[in-house]
């Protein structure tokens, strides 16, 4: 046969060509293929369709909707339908986002100073001096400008 994982017919090929599969999230509805910018949650216990931006994940018991389903979107009858404002762009960071990410790349910067101390007391707030209460694995900081 020849060489090890060769098979008699040739090279394998794909059966659905690599530019069908798509990393845009699609619209749920059947036979659409325009690309999601709403999520659609149902709340049962308050008869209550949630129409709001396009979730971070896919969900499984939510739906994705471009935005002619969306704009069309009734609901079965006594139902209520809320519209949360959607995102008219990608997200941007915004200044919160932005300093933790720098207080955590700041922190990344000093393990020898964890190492060989230690773990800091609760109450110990010289090691963090942005450091103001602690709950768990959780931190909450004072903003540098206060």
């Amino acid at each position: 046969m020849g060489e090890p994982g060769e098979s008699r017919r040739g090279p394998l090929k794909s059966a659905v060509p690599s530019n069908v599969v798509s990393p845009v999230r699609r619209c749920s509805r059947t036979a659409c293929g325009r690309p999601a910018v709403a999520t659609l949650t149902y709340v049962y216990a308050d008869s209550t369709a949630v129409l709001g931006p396009l979730a971070t994940y896919a969900e499984p018991h939510c739906y994705d909707l471009c935005a002619e389903h969306s704009e069309r979107l009734t609901a079965p009858r006594g139902w209520e339908v809320v519209r949360l404002a959607l995102d008219s762009g990608p997200p941007r960071p915004s200044g919160d986002d932005l300093e933790a990410l720098a207080n955590a790349v700041r922190e990344a910067a000093r393990p020898q100073e964890r190492a060989a101390g230690g773990a800091p007391a609760h109450g110990d707030r010289d090691t963090h001096p942005m450091e103001v209460a602690r709950r768990g694995h959780l931190r909450v900081l004072r903003s540098p400008d206060s």
